[in-house]
């Protein structure tokens, strides 16, 4: 007889309990091991990612988010930056306010933009933009005014945020992701562009605080003489490299209007360094004489030559604008600015060895940097004796400041001429250039140009301490095939110290009117040379260059040669 055996219910709920929890321990740990492999995965994802992207970028896989790498000056400062920037935009089938009430508002935000031409976009057919570039605080504003129908679109957009500062040299770039108008933004648009390099900064060689100083003192002099316009540059003499570069008038290349004009002076985007062809006058002297040294024209600093009457030849007079009336050394040529000496000389050395010189420095073609907009040089097409003549103290020649700059350089850093660059060169970046002086005639030159400021033509340059060496030039603007006289462009060309040359200064007015302090004189030594001493003065000690009057350019030998009135 078979025995029946019941189990207490008790234990049966234990067993079922006890398969249950086994059940959704194994459930647990499958959930475990899947969610596992998923992190595994997502994670082996991201590392791929990370490794290979920033192979691809260069080191940084957030590089491939800008469109467009920024531009800093030699010290790291900023002067073109992508960013994200908020723009406001309109939908007018969604507009719930008065569209001319809403107008007027908005001028009251943006008073720069005419109510007329937002009147338009609010009562128009499609989505347009309000404001682009907006700043935060004009965004809040607008949002205030609670139209459904305006939007606050985010937007990679490309801003200057020194703003005006710089501006010819910078040029713009309409689109963040776009390609470079002008200047640097399209001299470098492929560096700036590079998907390998746009994480990195681009950095110039200019200094800001110096650009700034430049722009300052430039401006102050255009608006003192009523000039018409204004231009200045500071070079490294030794290496080429561009400190600063100002063009007067100036844009915003953040709010970009019509640069259209009919000549450089006309339009604000003309950069006069590099795109005004201009005579530059007296400040070829230094140049031509340099030149007839080199070829053992001139062989003797007290050799005299005839100034006592205007050179008359083809139906041209060659005559000083302030006439000694003697003979005159190659000391007080420059340092009285004779023409008609200078003329001799030139006449002496001849076409071939003067076109050969100007040649080497670039005076044939377009500057030599990197910007796209250049103008060429107004190169004589015939070189006849009178050409010579006249070449040789910068008439019927026509070249930008950048090409007298970089001339200049070569003059006094020992004779080596190497083109301009907007780069910041490391220490061993410098090029070797060409020889175009000798270092013997160089460093005579250096005397001399020191002897022009301090007892010449350039006194007003004389920037206590700081050994400014220079040449004035003052040139009638050629109009409808004659000079006018009543239109002069003024340059002083310029390096300190002049011991020891680190840096060309040259500033240039064109057009200046002369005022009260001037006496109404508007010739280079009365409106270009003071520019160059308040530059020097304020850009010095920015650059490591300390006054002292304690030092000179040693002048012993050449001093006694200029000729003074008794009782002087």
């Amino acid at each position: 007889m078979a025995t029946i055996i019941v189990q207490p219910s008790g234990i049966r709920g234990a067993k079922q309990r006890v398969n249950l929890t086994a059940i959704a321990h194994n459930r647990l740990m499958l959930l475990l091991i899947l969610f596992g492999a998923i992190t595994f995965i997502l994670a082996a994802r991201l590392m791929w990612i990370g490794l290979f992207a920033s192979a691809e970028h260069g080191g940084n896989a957030g590089s491939a988010m800008l469109p467009r790498a920024d531009i800093v000056d030699r010290n790291g400062a900023p002067l073109a930056r992508t960013m994200d920037a908020y723009s406001v935009s309109v939908r007018p089938s969604k507009l719930i306010g008065e569209p001319a009430e809403l107008a007027r508002k908005l001028h009251e935000i943006f008073p720069d933009e005419p109510e007329a031409t937002f009147y338009k976009k609010l009562t128009g057919r499609s989505w347009a933009y309000l404001r682009r570039r907006a700043l935060p605080e004009q965004v809040a504003a607008v949002n205030a005014l609670g139209e459904i129908g305006i939007e606050f679109p985010r937007e990679k957009e490309r801003l200057y945020p020194q703003r005006t500062l710089a501006a010819h040299v910078l040029g713009f770039a309409p689109r963040a992701d776009g390609e470079g108008g002008m200047g640097v933004e399209a001299a470098f648009n492929d560096r700036l562009t590079d998907p390998m390099r746009r994480n990195q900064p681009l950095m110039l060689s200019i200094d800001s605080r110096v650009q700034a100083a430049l722009e300052s003192e430039l401006y102050a002099q255009m608006v003192s003489q009523s000039a018409r316009g204004a231009g200045g540059i500071v070079l490294d003499a030794n290496t080429g490299e561009v400190i600063a570069m100002a063009s007067i008038p100036v844009f915003d290349p953040n709010k970009l209007q019509s640069g259209a004009g009919r000549t450089c002076s006309d339009s604000p985007r003309c950069n006069q360094i590099v795109q005004a062809r201009l005579e530059l006058g007296s400040t070829f002297k230094p140049l031509s004489i340099g030149a007839a040294m080199d070829r053992g024209v001139v062989t003797s600093m007290s050799r005299r030559y005839d100034a006592t009457a205007p050179i008359s030849i083809g139906g041209f007079r060659i005559k000083d604008d302030h006439p000694s009336g003697r003979w005159l050394n190659v000391p007080e040529t420059l340092v009285h600015s004779s023409n008609i000496v200078t003329a001799r000389i030139a006449d002496e050395l001849g076409a071939e060895p003067l076109q050969h010189l100007f040649r080497d420095l670039d005076f044939d073609k377009r500057p030599a940097i990197e910007l796209k907009e250049r103008a060429k040089s107004l190169w004589p097409t015939q070189w006849g004796r009178i050409t010579t003549m006249t070449v040789s103290f910068g008439h019927g020649i026509a070249v930008t400041p950048m090409h007298l700059a970089s001339a200049y350089a070569a003059l006094v850093n020992g004779g080596i001429y190497r083109p301009a660059t907007l780069r910041k060169l490391g220490a061993d970046e410098a090029p070797r250039g060409k020889r175009v002086f000798s270092a013997a005639t160089s460093a005579r030159m250096r005397q001399l140009l020191r002897m022009i400021v301090a007892e010449g033509t350039g006194r007003s340059a004389d920037a206590k301490g700081y050994r400014v060496g220079g040449k004035t030039g003052s040139a009638e603007k050629p109009f409808e095939g004659r000079y006018n006289k009543s239109s002069l462009v003024t340059t002083f060309a310029s390096a300190f110290p002049m011991d020891n040359p680190r840096y060309v200064v040259l500033a240039m007015m064109d057009e200046p009117k002369g005022n009260a302090e001037t006496f109404g004189l508007r010739t280079a030594a009365w409106t270009a040379s003071p520019v160059v001493r308040r530059v020097v003065e304020r850009i010095g000690p920015m650059l490591g260059v300390m006054p002292d009057e304690n030092r000179d350019v040693e002048m012993s030998d050449l001093m006694p040669l200029l000729w003074k009135a008794k009782g002087e």
